[in-house]
């Protein structure tokens, strides 16, 4: 391979490591935000406090689920109409589009891996405070406690997934609007 050919193939390279590189950070320091936001939120909180952070984390991971697959399904085109009328949200929708494969990584990856971790952590203590209330010391328990969890996110995701494809416009267009209220503030 010529010298040339080298180069443009490593260059090409490169951005997929910065890529690399940035969602690993993203990934940590999103992960301790929600680890410290959960633990803070069971800190001397009972079961129903303990199953609504739960809920809360299972809906996070088939709500970002949903978005990922949603922006590899959507079609770019609906979306220039609608940002040359200047919706809001439409040029955000485009950008999601464009960047299809970094924002499924995110969505699927980072935020839907995250949210199972910390959901497996917040099983955990729900099975120790179901153990102290019922004075059980069960291994069922838990094993049950994690069946219904995976359960739930598994089948939220099944749906979720057949809603993205089917309503991919819509999900990303949605999306869109978020973002756009998002810039909107944060400015």
């Amino acid at each position: 391979m010529s010298k040339i050919k080298r180069k443009r193939k490593k260059d090409a390279e490169l951005p997929q490591y910065r890529w690399a590189l940035r969602i690993f950070f993203i990934a940590v320091a999103l992960s301790a935000a929600l680890s410290l936001a959960s633990e803070s939120a069971l800190t001397g909180a009972g079961i129903a406090a303990a199953l609504l952070v739960l809920t809360g984390f299972i809906g996070l991971g088939i709500l970002f689920d949903i978005i990922g697959v949603a922006v590899t399904a959507a079609d770019e085109r609906p979306f220039h109409s609608m940002a040359a009328h200047k919706e809001p949200g439409a040029s955000e929708a485009i950008t999601l589009l464009r960047n299809a494969g970094r924002v499924s990584s995110f969505c699927n990856d980072v935020v839907g891996d995250i949210c199972g971790i910390v959901s497996g952590t917040t099983a955990a203590v729900i099975v120790a405070r179901l153990q102290l209330l019922l004075d059980v010391h069960s291994v069922l328990l838990g094993a049950g406690v994690t069946a219904v969890i995976s359960g739930l996110t598994i089948g939220g995701k099944a749906l979720g997934k057949s809603l993205a494809i089917n309503q991919s416009t819509r999900v990303v267009f949605l999306a869109g609007k978020l973002l756009h209220v998002f810039h909107r503030f944060s400015k």
